[in-house]
């Protein structure tokens, strides 16, 4: 027996909206970010305040110490080679971070960034 169509898109609706909530920093921000597209749609916004609006709903990226690096692995109870490998980099790289010889920057300092803030679960 198959599902009616209605259950499955509401299904498929669901994930959607799962998806695009975890954008969003908090539930008042995803709120105001919605509101402030409308009112770009509607013209009664211009481009450089919608672009402020999107910025406000992004993660904010930090630079992290080589303690806080490995802080963050210790936490996710990973070695360094698996902690590579669901940031798609080398085992000697995470080693470099950790050691403090090579700095994260660009994606995966906001991989890094994310993983603190919501597990490593989340990226994986």
């Amino acid at each position: 027996m198959t599902k009616p169509r209605s259950q499955s898109s509401s299904k498929a609706a669901h994930s959607l909206k799962s998806s695009v909530r975890s954008r969003y920093r908090t539930p008042v921000l995803e709120a105001v970010h919605k509101t402030a597209q409308d009112f770009y749609r509607a013209g009664a916004m211009n481009g450089k305040t919608m672009r402020d609006f999107d910025a406000l709903c992004l993660t904010p990226v930090k630079q992290l110490s080589p303690r806080q690096i490995v802080q963050i692995r210790k936490k996710e109870d990973v070695s360094q080679a698996v902690f590579a490998h669901h940031l798609n980099v080398s085992l000697n790289l995470v080693s470099q971070w950790e050691r403090g010889e090579k700095k994260p920057s660009g994606a995966s300092l906001k991989l890094l960034t994310l993983i603190d803030k919501k597990g490593l679960d989340w990226v994986a």
